[in-house]
């Protein structure tokens, strides 16, 4: 992993931190969710950028509502202790119905410092 080339991983072997935070954003929790983020922390998502816990927070409520689709894990790669990306297969009703994203995590002190959602 010293070629900063992501490696698959199971996605067993994510951290903890990531775990939590998919597990809460499948449940559209939150408040669960939020916690799981640094307090400065930056999120960007479909061409928005959301810096720091309130923001973050506002976020993934919105996100929870806005459509209803299904969510799984399709693969995970570390490229070093702290980056890691999970693939994730949605299927729903928003524009397209189906699409497969990578979150991008960087993690700082056991918690999500940065994450990138990408097609």
């Amino acid at each position: 992993m010293h070629d900063n080339q992501p490696r698959t991983i199971t996605p067993d072997d994510l951290p903890a931190v990531i775990t939590r935070y998919l597990t809460a954003h499948r449940a559209h929790d939150s408040a669960t969710a939020v916690t799981t983020f640094t307090d400065d922390a930056t999120v960007i998502d479909d061409g928005n950028t959301y810096q720091g816990s309130t923001a973050i927070e506002r976020w993934l409520d919105r996100s929870a509502t806005e459509f209803t689709y299904t969510i799984h894990l399709t693969n995970a790669q570390q490229t070093d202790t702290a980056h890691y990306i999970a693939t994730h297969h949605l299927e729903g009703n928003f524009p397209g119905g189906t699409i497969d994203l990578h979150y991008r995590f960087t993690l700082r002190d056991d918690l999500i410092e940065h994450l990138a959602i990408e097609s």
